[in-house]
């Protein structure tokens, strides 16, 4: 959530950053008026048990008529204190019911627009000419066919559509993904960690994940517990109500979990093969940080990101996100993403998201400087998303005879293999 004290200070910054991202504008003043009767029922409150406490003191002094009238009027006080406390609770109750509704406040770089007004900030790795080399690409299904590595057809009968089995050299190449890439977040000084799957709802909500993205979410409702589309939400509620030290900052975590989406509204889309899944595993990086160093983290997340996918051998673009598909906890958000050439066009891999205060005020995980006590920035940025990188690897790498070459920084996570072979009919 954004701070109050900004809303009030500059409601027309926050009204700004509510149309970049094509929301409700009238929110933000239904929430100022709605603070505004919170403060002011506070005050009233604590007028009124001000007068109370006086009055109480003055009641056993008196007698006779002067008593009978005091204690009238004290009646009258209760029923009004009780009045104001209700009014306060339920003026503070709508006050956070609609900040919770309000987005993060949007960078003032970002570009403005829908989802296809990102700005291509770079281009990196060349782009294979198949028909120079004489043969048409295969696509990462059929060549998953061929290598023994992707069932999809044995994945619906078991669970439905966008449900699949790795087998054989794919499940070992998702192992091998894994491993290379909690190597380098680990080179990078970030400690790995195995998350839970299934969160509580102050997590998910506390994370962003209950707003616009419900739709996508799996809700366990016997047990009120969510199953988590990225271990995001685990690791931003792992400092849940807690105070940590600025010494400790930068925190960095890398996990590892499976990741479980509806993706609700994505009918008709991505239907051949598993780049869109309702369920996968991931590599997530996780920074908290001092709200002044948030940006330059978020650099840093982006270029272990570029680290990853070029070490990878894939040719891949990194876009600034438009402001009407950032989410409500990004601030700013930066996508890199692979060619895939049976597509022909860059499809999303990785994504980090500098997210500022919105996570840490919801979580309300603050940091000790000194001695203030303030919330942290916290930030976040996909590793490795394991089919999609799948899917990049099999279509890039592809030679004529259906096999796979392995790029290097995979190989000793493969028993030093160089290529995926065809598997025998």
């Amino acid at each position: 959530m954004i701070d109050l004290r900004l809303l009030r200070e500059d409601p027309d910054r926050v009204r700004a950053s509510q149309r970049a991202r094509g929301e409700d504008v009238a929110l933000v003043d239904a929430l100022l008026s709605a603070d505004e009767r919170r403060r002011s029922s506070g005050v009233r409150f604590d007028e009124l048990r001000a007068e109370q406490k006086a009055l109480g003191k003055l009641i056993p002094k008196a007698s006779g008529d002067e008593k009978a009238e005091l204690l009238k009027k004290a009646s009258q006080l209760a029923a009004d204190v009780k009045a104001a406390d209700a009014e306060r609770d339920e003026a503070a109750a709508e006050t956070q019911e609609l900040l919770l509704r309000l987005g993060n406040l949007v960078h003032p770089d970002v570009p403005v627009g829908g989802e296809e007004d990102f700005v291509t900030l770079e281009t990196l790795g060349e782009i294979r000419d198949f028909d120079a080399e004489g043969f048409a690409p295969k696509d990462h299904l059929e060549l998953g066919q061929i290598l023994g590595a992707i069932d999809v057809e044995r994945g619906a009968k078991v669970s439905g559509s966008r449900f699949y089995f790795l087998t054989g050299v794919g499940a070992l190449l998702e192992l091998a993904l894994v491993n290379a890439a909690i190597a380098q977040a680990t080179a990078a000084g970030f400690t790995p960690m195995l998350t839970p799957s299934l969160v509580r709802s102050q997590s998910m909500a506390g994370t962003g994940f209950l707003g616009q993205a419900a739709q996508d979410v799996y809700h366990l409702d016997k047990d009120d517990l969510y199953l988590v589309g990225t271990s995001e939400v685990a690791l931003a509620a792992y400092h849940m109500d807690e105070i940590l030290d600025a010494d400790r900052l930068p925190l960095r975590y890398a996990g590892f979990s499976p990741c479980y989406r509806r993706e609700a509204g994505s009918h008709g889309k991505d239907t051949r093969g598993i780049f869109r899944v309702h369920q996968f595993d991931k590599v997530e990086m996780f920074s908290y940080v001092a709200p002044e160093d948030s940006q330059a983290e978020h650099q840093r997340l982006l270029e272990w990101e570029k680290q990853w996918l070029t070490s990878l051998e894939l040719p891949f673009r990194v876009i600034d996100v438009a402001s009407g598909d950032l989410g409500s906890s990004a601030s700013r958000k930066f996508d890199c993403e692979a060619w895939i050439p049976t597509q022909g066009k860059y499809r999303e891999l990785t994504s980090t998201s500098d997210c500022t205060e919105f996570q840490s005020r919801r979580l309300s995980i603050r940091m000790r400087d000194g001695k203030t006590v303030r919330p942290l920035a916290t930030l976040n940025g996909t590793l490795c998303a394991v089919p999609r990188t799948i899917v990049a690897i099999l279509e890039n790498h592809q030679q004529a005879d259906g096999s796979v070459r392995v790029p290097e920084v995979l190989r000793p996570y493969l028993g030093g293999r160089e290529v995926l072979e065809p598997v025998a009919k």
